[in-house]
């Protein structure tokens, strides 16, 4: 009997991308790829090392089964963007991976269905925050209360948290694909359309204020589009008009009074111009919080089967958040660790083995899972168990 397995589809390659799936074995990079092979930019990737400007030790990557994955970029269904081809040599799965398996590397279950072309849903995947984070950055809040998404992209800070038993009540989002994903997955109330447009703004204060329960605490979440400062980006100044968004969400932050805000971004963000953008940030943000408080997050320890790095600032009105992160309940354990009982991350074999293997092009949404789930991961994605369900496992599999 098959099933819906929403967006498992794999990207078409060139015949010289598949010549170069076929030549890097797991863990491998481009440095595995014979000399023959005719490609224009290996070889400028293999001057570039030469000259000392960096191994490039993701590009044309593999991923490897025992380990979690790199970072889920917006590119993943390109070979030499990243680490993003699949990690089953041996059965001949010499193809990027699809988006399904992209989505669950960052923790959204298989019923997130995403909405519009596959070159949208991939940025909708590589651009979210991963759900199993959000959760628990929710969870580690020592109340429930209500929520503004801004900046919301398909979902991943929302998502997580309306599973922490937030309610959401408003958002809003540039893309309208990416827009029609949340309201499909998240909530309906979301204004779609630039939130610079005093229109726009003005709509979205009006129906956070028109579903505000006052004897809720209500939060705003989100960050500013991240392209501008990120170190994978070629430009990182304050001269990108997209950094400049930050004072939109401040200026929501002023209309609305929330009891806190959840401001993440990359980062690369802590290092801007030495500094002085993250200084600048945190002086803005002060006005609207009675203290800040800051976390930098790498998703691994977070059970999430994959490595990725966020800059968390939390925003306190309430005198009652604690300073301190979230619990860790995973380790990286690519080497064995004797000063933690904490269990290993879940490796890309554990988090994709069950989905059904495909070739490049292929649409497998209506192919049926290869077996039962075998791990605690595969039971989350698959619906068959909640994150705090997920969560406690992995607690006890470290006894």
């Amino acid at each position: 009997m098959s099933t819906i397995i929403n967006n498992h589809y794999a990207s078409t390659l060139s015949e010289l991308d598949l010549l170069i799936c076929r030549s890097v074995p797991p863990g491998g990079n481009w440095k595995n790829i014979p000399a023959d092979v005719p490609s224009k930019r290996i070889e400028n990737i293999r001057t570039s090392f030469a000259e000392g400007k960096g191994s490039r030790s993701t590009y044309y990557g593999r991923l490897h089964p025992s380990r979690p994955s790199y970072t889920i970029n917006t590119y993943f269904s390109r070979p030499g963007n990243g680490c993003h081809i699949h990690y089953d040599f041996e059965s001949g799965q010499h193809r990027t991976i699809s988006h399904r398996e992209a989505a669950r590397l960052q923790s959204f279950p298989d019923s997130f269905v995403f909405l519009g072309s596959k070159t949208s849903v991939g940025t909708q995947i590589g651009n979210a925050v991963p759900p199993l984070l959000a959760f628990q950055i929710a969870q580690h809040l020592p109340m429930k209360g209500q929520f503004v998404d801004l900046f919301a992209g398909a979902g991943g800070l929302g998502f997580g948290f309306k599973n922490a038993g937030w309610e959401p009540i408003a958002a809003n989002e540039l893309d309208k694909n990416f827009a029609q994903s949340y309201m499909l997955n998240v909530h309906e109330h979301c204004v779609v359309g630039d939130i610079r447009i005093p229109e726009n703004k003005a709509e979205l204060i009006r129906l956070a204020s028109s579903h505000k329960n006052d004897k809720l605490p209500l939060f705003v979440l989100g960050g500013p589009p991240c392209q501008g400062y990120s170190t994978a980006g070629n430009k990182r100044t304050m001269e990108d008009p997209r950094n400049w968004l930050f004072s939109d969400y401040c200026d929501i932050l002023k209309a609305l009074s929330p009891d806190g805000f959840v401001f993440e971004n990359v980062t690369g963000l802590i290092n801007m111009q030495g500094g002085q953008v993250l200084e600048m940030v945190k002086s803005e943000l002060s006005k609207y919080a009675d203290r800040l408080i800051i976390w930098k997050l790498d998703t691994e320890n977070y059970g999430v089967p994959q490595r990725r790095s966020r800059l968390i600032i939390i925003g306190d009105n309430t005198g009652l958040i604690p300073m301190t992160p979230p619990n860790a309940v995973s380790r990286l354990g690519i080497k064995e660790d004797i000063f933690t009982e904490l269990p290993r991350t879940p490796s890309v074999k554990e988090a994709l083995d069950d989905l059904p293997s495909l070739i490049p092009g292929e649409d497998g949404s209506s192919k049926s899972y290869r077996n039962g789930p075998t791990t605690a991961y595969q039971r989350l994605m698959r619906g068959l168990s909640t994150p705090e369900e997920y969560i406690y496992s992995l607690s006890q599999s470290s006894r």
